[in-house]
């Protein structure tokens, strides 16, 4: 099982206790899901809810499958640059990650009734895409000249407590920590006594380090998705469709700390972490046209009910300067330990997502559109048979909440040119927090249609901060104390879209 060392990206000392093993971070990392889709749709903010007639409905309100006169097959080309500013101890540090894709891929068959056709079903679409729903190519870290406020073994030290010498080689992070002497075990009482089987722990390692760390994350999540939407009376559009989601993500970790005057030289923690899932979801649509110039629309997104398979690993150096460890009789220099490669299974479920959105059009010239998404990240929940799971989900529940997310888009029709722009705003999905993490995103573009054919590109910006903690250490009064670092995020992607109608 993962150690407890792993924290959250987004998060900040997360509870007073540190019994969670990280799991918890997957239920809001693997949640997340920005509406996407189209060039067209991705300039205008995201907002879908109230729009029909384009290919982003498949895996959005496929309830605007129903406005589908003809057939159409999309395809659209991905770039995205993520940028990240590290702040610790008051040195920044930057980091860019840039990727390719081919972010979604639809066909669209659509049929309409004829004029003369009296009943109130008017035709309607079937559509099947693949879309990426998120993306996880990012790299950030941190380095300093200035010596740290703690050490990570202050965390082993703390981890360690409690638990008998002759069990602490098969506890993660921290059994590393004992076999190579960064701990070692209180052996003798106040008056000189053997203690049989200890379980305190103490180190002759008594100063600061320097440290720095460095966070490669890859990875994506992905989902092909079948759809239908109908038509009935050129009034009401109704949509629902089936989504079957695949998440592949990887992490490597390489923490360092070195030191000066102390018989340790240096350390380097290294971790290891591979997930793949696989989940499936369902969504309901619904747009109901009052007056020809006003489109409401309403979307509710199931759970992804996921089975996740992951493999972890760790490993952790030490490099002594020839140090007599009288207890055992050892000079000590090169040390390197491994842990076991832990493969597990888990479930985890997905918070639902409620949505509503409206259109205004001012005929033919553009329409302006705007959405509206509610969801609670704390109702995400983890299950398997493999190992206790309920710390997790405690954290879960504690730590996250729901959040209220807003998007805002419009297009204008300049003949055959369209120009576009958007802006969304997503909320801070961490209780009781005093630091924000909500996202802003801006977004613009424009796009061309010729007949049958159509050419749309979008640019989008995303912006975020988070607060990111190497390893928990606990004062008296229960407050984590370890290094933090502030995480800016500013990712820029564009989107072009090609679009066929036969």
């Amino acid at each position: 099982m993962r150690s407890s060392f792993l924290v959250v990206f987004f998060l900040i000392s997360i509870t007073s206790g540190f019994s969670q093993s990280g799991y918890f971070e997957d239920a809001y990392r693997f949640s997340q899901n920005i509406p996407s889709g189209s060039a067209r749709i991705m300039a205008i903010g995201g907002t879908q809810w109230s729009l029909g007639g384009d290919v982003s409905n498949i895996a959005g309100n496929p309830a605007g499958l129903g406005f589908f006169r003809n057939s159409e097959v999309s395809a659209t080309l991905g770039i995205t640059d993520w940028g990240v500013k590290t702040n610790f101890l008051g040195q920044n540090k930057s980091y860019n990650t840039s990727n390719f894709s081919l972010p979604n891929i639809s066909v669209v068959l659509g049929s309409q009734k004829g004029p003369y056709n009296s009943g109130v079903f008017k035709g309607g679409g079937f559509g099947i895409s693949i879309q990426r729903i998120a993306n996880f190519n990012t790299q950030y870290g941190y380095f300093s000249d200035e010596l740290g406020e703690t050490s990570i073994i202050d965390f082993y030290l703390q981890d360690a407590f409690g638990i008998p010498e002759s069990q602490i080689e098969s506890f993660g992070l921290t059994g590393l920590a004992y076999l190579t002497y960064q701990i070692n075990p209180v052996a003798f009482d106040p008056e000189g006594n053997p203690i049989p089987n200890p379980d305190t722990y103490d180190s002759f390692i008594l100063g600061l380090p320097f440290q720095d760390e460095n966070i490669t994350q890859e990875g994506t999540a992905s989902q092909i998705t079948f759809a239908y939407g109908a038509n009935f009376n050129h009034k009401v559009f109704v949509g629902a469709s089936l989504g079957v989601r695949s998440i592949n993500f990887n992490s490597f970790k390489t923490y360092n700390e070195e030191f000066i005057d102390d018989p340790l030289i240096n350390s380097s923690l290294k971790e290891n972490l591979y997930v793949n899932g696989t989940g499936v979801n369902v969504n309901l649509g619904l747009i109901y046209k009052p007056i020809d110039y006003l489109n409401l629309g309403f979307n509710f997104q199931s759970p992804t009910w996921f089975a996740m398979d992951e493999q972890y690993d760790a490993s952790l150096l030490s490099n002594y300067d020839n140090y007599y460890f009288e207890e055992e009789d050892i000079f000590l220099g090169r040390l390197e330990e491994f842990t076991d490669v832990f493969l597990n299974r888990y479930n985890l479920n997905t918070p639902l997502k409620l949505g509503a959105g409206a259109s205004f059009f001012i005929g033919k010239k553009g329409f302006i559109s705007a959405d509206v998404d509610w969801v609670d990240y704390s109702a995400a929940s983890l299950s398997t048979r493999d190992f206790n799971i309920g710390p997790d989900n405690e954290a879960i529940k504690s730590t996250y909440t729901s959040t209220i997310n807003f998007r805002l888009g419009g297009e204008a029709k300049l003949g055959q040119f369209s120009l576009r722009g958007g802006y969304g705003l997503y909320g801070d999905p961490i209780a009781n927090s005093d630091y924000d993490r909500s996202t802003q995103q801006i977004s613009g573009g424009f796009g061309y249609r010729i007949k049958n054919f159509s050419i749309d590109l979008a640019v989008v910006n995303q912006s975020l901060s988070t607060l990111y903690r190497s390893y928990q250490v606990l004062d008296n009064a229960g407050n984590n104390i370890g290094p933090i670092t502030e995480v800016k995020n500013s990712i820029t992607s564009g989107y072009l879209t090609f679009s066929f109608g036969f």
